[in-house]
């Protein structure tokens, strides 16, 4: 593919999708600053509609905010000698870095940095759909509401007169239909689950210097 085709249609969504996604570039993080990088990167990939790359990349966003979360409030966020940071770091690493999506949610829901509603999203739709959907490859429960028989004509190009063939596919399990519906899917909701996920990066950075502040009162 020449250059000029591939500069052409980055131009056009940058045009067309700026306007609206540029106010995601504006956001100053008073913990998580490590996302800086990654939301930006992940922002240019909804600019220019790299939309399941972008479900991906939110699902590694996640994974990890849930992760930090719980680290930062076990070791704290406050300014810290450079030679105390792997005594500060060290056990909530080694205790946090490895779980599973799945204990990451609750263990979150257990010490109040996720309400209840949140977590029953993380839990019952987006650990279901958009992590195992995308980061798995697992398109089982994203297409789990799609007949098990979609009605398709077959017809002969050589003799066009006669009558068209009714057949019956599974779109379920035919690889090229599974690619095109998991493409329409990730068009519908890239975006919200992106929105979603940067909305609740604040939410949980509030809620861990809430603690921070009531856990130091003298």
């Amino acid at each position: 593919m020449e250059k000029e085709v591939f500069g052409k249609s980055f131009i056009e969504k940058l045009d067309k999708n700026f306007p609206e996604l540029s106010k995601n570039f504006d956001f100053r993080f008073k913990i998580f600053s490590e996302f800086n990088t990654l939301i930006f990167e992940l922002n240019k990939c909804l600019i220019l509609e790299l939309n399941r790359a972008s479900i991906t990349l939110t699902n590694h966003l996640l994974e990890r905010l849930l992760k930090l979360a719980l680290i930062y409030d076990e070791s704290g966020f406050g300014p810290t000698p450079l030679e105390e940071w792997n005594k500060k770091f060290g056990e909530p690493n080694k205790k946090y870095s490895s779980i599973s999506l799945g204990n990451s949610i609750e263990l979150c829901k257990k010490k109040g940095l996720i309400s209840d509603s949140e977590k029953d999203i993380l839990f019952n739709t987006i650990r279901v759909l958009m992590r195992n959907g995308f980061s798995h490859a697992d398109s089982t429960d994203i297409l789990a509401n799609i007949p098990d028989e979609t009605p398709m004509f077959l017809g002969n190009l050589k003799r066009p007169n006669d009558k068209l063939k009714e057949i019956g596919v599974n779109q379920k399990i035919i690889p090229t239909f599974q690619a095109l519906q998991m493409e329409d899917f990730a068009k519908e909701n890239a975006k919200p689950y992106f929105h979603f996920v940067f909305k609740l990066i604040h939410k949980i950075e509030i809620r861990i210097i809430e603690r921070n502040k009531t856990l130091n009162k003298p």
